[in-house]
């Protein structure tokens, strides 16, 4: 009986991660978009503001309220998961002293990856750049969209899917891997520097929330990464 429920507890918690990864709803939302005629398909010319701003606003609100759910399923509280024990503000000084840190420790490894294996550059004009440097209200609207869609929600997910891989799926450190992995790969359209790159990064926000037990730090890392990264490609002219 005991084995039974410990492998319909790992089926439930394989089934969150999957529900949660972002892939399922975002497939949802995108279809929805482009059917309604409100965003055009990726198919039409790579990803543009008008289909990125929505799908991505949008996902991040269901995701929270899924997590959320699943959360309190299991008589768990949502405040454990995603701020533990430590203070928000001290927190949030943490993230904000280490997004510099991480953009320069990003930037210098990105451009090691391209000196020393130049073939990882797959993408010779990374997409996400074109869409920052349309400027004005455009490029403010991808900031923003940057640290909700990304800064906030993934790391959000991401401490969602390590606890469940912690308590359900063979332990943090495993989770820690396979969704840095994970993370890296979703960003394959920029190139396989990228992967690497942004998977490594992921690492690095994994194991500070695992230390931690707090997303805040993270968060505020990575929102403010995303915001220096959309800064850079708007003011930086390609030769």
């Amino acid at each position: 009986m005991m084995m039974r429920a410990a492998a319909a507890g790992r089926l439930l918690a394989a089934f969150e991660v999957v529900v949660c990864s972002g892939v399922p709803t975002q497939l949802l939302i995108g279809s929805a978009l482009v059917a309604g005629g409100l965003a055009p398909s990726p198919a039409e010319g790579g990803p543009t503001l008008r289909l990125v701003a929505p799908l991505l606003l949008i996902d991040t609100l269901l995701l929270v309220m899924l997590m959320v759910a699943f959360t309190r399923a299991r008589g768990e509280r949502v405040r454990d998961l995603w701020l533990g024990t430590r203070r928000p503000s001290r927190e949030a000084l943490l993230g904000l002293a280490l997004a510099p840190m991480v953009f320069i420790g990003g930037a210098m490894l990105l451009n090691a990856l391209r000196l020393i294996a130049p073939w990882l550059q797959t993408v010779p004009d990374n997409p996400v750049e074109a869409i920052a440097r349309q400027g004005g209200l455009n490029t403010a609207l991808f900031g923003l969209v940057a640290i909700v869609g990304g800064g906030v929600r993934e790391e959000l997910q991401r401490a969602f899917v390590l606890q469940r891989f912690e308590r359900h799926l063979g332990g943090p450190h495993n989770g820690v891997l396979l969704w840095s992995a994970a993370f890296g790969a979703g960003h394959f359209e920029q190139g396989l520097d990228a992967v690497i790159a942004t998977g490594l990064i992921g690492l690095f926000w994994g194991v500070m929330y695992l230390r931690r037990r707090s997303v805040m730090a993270p968060v505020i890392s990575h929102a403010g990464f995303n915001s220096l990264q959309v800064l850079t490609m708007a003011l930086v002219t390609r030769p």
